[in-house]
């Protein structure tokens, strides 16, 4: 799945929702997702791992879609101008 496909289908899925939950409850759910794949990469199955990988990327791209902001576009700064 293309990352544009999945940050829309977030928004189709979840976007009412997200917005009505708001932009810092987003970010400290995306923060409590990122601890969660920190502990299943130390300490989880490949399975577990996965799964949080992808409960990542959902908080992500529903950052991304209350801030009107593209994941697509943030990812080519990678192509054109690497750090």
């Amino acid at each position: 799945m293309e990352i544009t496909a999945f940050q829309q289908l977030m928004e189709d899925l979840y976007g009412e929702a997200d917005r009505a939950r708001g932009i810092p409850s987003t970010v400290a759910w995306l923060c409590e997702e990122l601890g969660e794949l920190a502990q299943a990469t130390r300490k989880g199955t490949r399975e577990q791992q996965l799964h949080e990988l992808g409960d990542v990327l959902a908080w992500l791209s529903s950052l991304a879609n209350q801030l009107d902001l593209s994941l697509d576009d943030a990812a080519q700064r990678y192509v054109t101008d690497p750090p």
